[in-house]
């Protein structure tokens, strides 16, 4: 059975909503940030980055939500989560998680966990300053056409949707208006209607 690794709060829930979306069987193992249980001897022995979301499968653990959220696209094919006939239109759909991996989560943790890129306290407040504007410029970028609407990737339903519902939970504590993007507010209220949604939120 899949193990998903997961801290609420955090972007593991990406991974919690797509396994609930594929109908896998699989069990949730909670990591509590607040006792740094994930820089604990026996959590790094799983996964040395110390981060979540960590999957462990039949052939080994895997790491990075872009990665996970792929293997349960491929894993569960009839849960229809990804366009797997079409090289080009899945790529489209590894782009815009990678953006999200590489760009709108770090400008979100640039306000949380600084420490990670600076020692000096007045660059560490610098980096939090401007998270408001770093995440309006990503969230943007995503109301302006990456979001091809009504889901990511336009007609069809893919694990995407679940990475952006999740980044797009984040807004307010950021200091962002989400009513400034209405197409990704409507994204977020409609994913938060979904089944596989309102059972992967109860641990939040």
């Amino acid at each position: 059975m899949l193990k998903l690794f997961y801290a609420a709060g955090t972007c593991a829930l990406a991974s919690r909503i797509a396994l609930e979306d594929a109908g896998a069987a699989f069990e949730i193992v909670k990591i509590d940030f607040s006792k740094q249980e994930q820089r604990g001897p026996e959590y790094l022995m799983l996964n040395p980055k110390g981060r979540v979301p960590a999957l462990s499968t039949g052939k080994g653990i895997l790491t990075e939500t872009p990665a996970i959220l792929a293997f349960i696209a491929q894993s569960y094919p009839d849960a229809e989560l990804a366009p797997l006939d079409d090289p080009f239109a899945f790529a489209e759909m590894q782009a815009f998680n990678a953006y999200l991996c590489s760009s709108v989560h770090v400008a979100h943790a640039h306000g949380r966990r600084g420490s990670r890129w600076a020692d000096d306290a007045g660059a560490i407040a610098e980096m939090k300053r401007k998270v408001p504007e770093t995440m309006t410029a990503g969230m943007q970028l995503i109301e302006d056409g990456l979001l091809k609407g009504p889901w990511v990737m336009g007609d069809i339903y893919t694990v995407a949707d679940p990475y952006l519902f999740t980044m797009s939970r984040w807004l307010e504590g950021d200091g962002v208006d989400i009513d400034a993007f209405p197409r990704v507010k409507d994204h977020r209220d409609r994913m938060s209607m979904l089944e596989s949604v309102k059972r992967a939120l109860v641990d939040e």
